[in-house]
């Protein structure tokens, strides 16, 4: 990424939840700095919750070289920050003089190295579409209040469909476009995914799928970086393994990456994750379609994955010890903030 960005010539845009004071998000502060002073316009939005420790000061020569810094709406410390601070800008974006985009799940942070992502990587005019999607968010940055159906349109670009959610408990597009391929699968359906807490009806469009004779695995992190959700996760694990859905666990460090590959064909590739926080209350973008090289390269990533990850073991799960089924219990109420 910090390549194509030291060949910019026009502009740089860059939409992220988070990025680290690290020598990461340093790195790419010294690129997009050197751009800047080159000529090269460059626009920058993060997620202000995600933002932490980087803020002003932190770009600080890159604003003075005439880059221009967003930090997406700033938590309000009153009452919304109880029904709206906890609703954040989790959209992954990266384009490059109308050529280049980058989608997918990593935030630019040195840990973020360590962990399994998924960024797709394109070279075409989906990314004008790409710009017009950020800059509609660069310019609502600090705007609590918009037209939800409007900013959840379908947008079709070739053979692929971008679907974005915005917080909302009724336009939960991505979830709604996940449970339809599900319904749609004929051989297979292969998921990857940090944060596993499907809604019902997801759920159901997973056991139906397996009742078909649809293959049905999800692969999973062993461990997390929330630890809370590894808890309350296990309530689902033993109902949908009972009707036949494979569960893997990936052993090597944390597993970030949000991918679905359908029949082998039809892709899925972005920022959002497979529970009820990021379809209800969270920004998120989905790069959806069919394209034989995109799948291959998908397909590949998840089974060197399903490479270095262990199988679910049911028996080990129904003895379980009974201070888990306990916090499983208590935390049920709260799977949607989670």
């Amino acid at each position: 990424m910090v390549e194509d960005i030291e060949l910019a010539k026009k502009y740089v845009y860059v939409q992220t939840f988070r990025v680290g004071n690290d020598e990461i998000g340093q790195r790419f502060r010294r690129a997009l700095t050197a751009k800047a002073r080159q000529g090269v316009e460059v626009k920058i939005l993060i997620d202000y919750w995600g933002a932490g420790s980087v803020d002003q000061s932190f770009f600080k020569d890159l604003i003075q070289a005439g880059g221009e810094l967003r930090l997406f709406e700033k938590i309000r410390y009153n009452t919304d920050i109880f029904t709206k601070g906890h609703r954040r800008n989790h959209r992954k974006l990266l384009m490059i003089d109308d050529e280049i985009s980058w989608i997918g799940s990593s935030n630019l942070t040195g840990y973020n190295l360590n962990w399994r992502e998924s960024m797709l990587r394109m070279k075409s005019d989906i990314t004008e579409t790409f710009v017009k999607i950020f800059m509609e968010d660069y310019r609502m940055y600090n705007k609590y209040k918009f037209n939800i159906a409007y900013k959840t349109r379908l947008i079709k670009h070739n053979e692929f469909e971008i679907i974005r959610d915005v917080p909302s408990i009724t336009f939960k597009r991505i979830n709604q476009k996940f449970i339809k391929l599900i319904k749609n699968a004929k051989k297979r359906v292969l998921i990857e995914t940090p944060y596993f807490l499907p809604g019902f009806m997801l759920r159901k469009a997973m056991m139906d799928a397996t009742s078909r004779g649809v293959e049905v695995i999800v692969v999973i992190p062993k461990r997390s970086d929330v630890n809370l959700i590894d808890i309350l996760r296990n309530k689902y694990f033993g109902p949908l393994y009972q009707k036949g859905v494979v569960f893997n666990f990936y052993e090597h460090n944390n597993l970030h990456a949000k991918l679905m590959l359908v029949d082998d064909k039809i892709i899925s590739i972005g920022s959002s994750n497979f529970d009820y926080r990021s379809f209800r209350y969270m920004f998120e973008i989905m790069l959806f379609g069919e394209n034989t090289e995109i799948a291959e390269q998908i397909k590949s990533h998840i089974y060197k994955t399903l490479q270095n990850s262990t199988s679910f073991n049911y028996q080990q799960w129904l003895k379980r010890p009974l201070i888990n089924k306990f916090f499983e219990y208590i935390l049920l109420p709260f799977r949607h903030l989670l």
